[in-house]
């Protein structure tokens, strides 16, 4: 694997570096090597964040990991990705492309696949609803989301709380 290593508000020191060649490396068992790691380090106050990213394609393999130690979110961030790549394996594999940037060890593998079982559906009137007025009614509901029609669009729209207290916007693209 090649690694594209930046650092926002901390200097990649060697010891960084290693510790993420070793960590990360763990990984190199589920691709080829021509995969691209994108290997984000950023620290603000006391907050130590790791983002990795994998680009296949058809998919995007990434995980993002925060403690108060940098060495700590190394290694959580690996076993979030190889978590990951174990789960949607089966997936990945049935979309051929993407299925390239994996080892071939790896893609003869045998893993068992879950099942996602859906345990309860909901239904509920959308009354169309400006992004702003979704959000407070996502605040009331006391979800993380909040599905509701564009008035401004008439589209059907995701609005969804970010870490931070912030806030985003899916908008469907056809």
């Amino acid at each position: 694997m090649r690694y594209v290593i930046t650092g926002k508000n901390i200097d990649v020191t060697n010891g960084l570096k290693e510790a993420i060649y070793e960590k990360i490396g763990k990984l190199e068992k589920y691709f080829n090597e021509s995969t691209e790691v994108h290997v984000t380090l950023s620290v603000v106050k006391d907050t130590h964040k790791i983002e990795v990213t994998i680009p296949i394609k058809g998919t995007v393999i990434r995980a993002e990991e925060t403690s108060t130690d940098m060495y700590v979110s190394i290694d959580l961030v690996e076993e979030i990705i190889e978590r990951q790549i174990k789960k949607y394996k089966n997936k990945i594999i049935d979309s051929k492309q993407a299925a390239a940037s994996l080892s071939d060890q790896f893609a003869a593998e045998e893993i068992e696949d879950d099942e996602i079982i859906i345990t309860r559906t909901k239904r509920f009137a959308m009354k169309p609803m400006d992004p702003e007025e979704a959000c407070v009614e996502m605040e009331l509901s006391g979800h993380n989301f909040f599905v509701f029609r564009n008035s401004e669009t008439d589209e059907v729209n995701v609005v969804y709380k970010r870490k931070g207290n912030t806030y985003g916007l899916i908008e469907p693209e056809f």
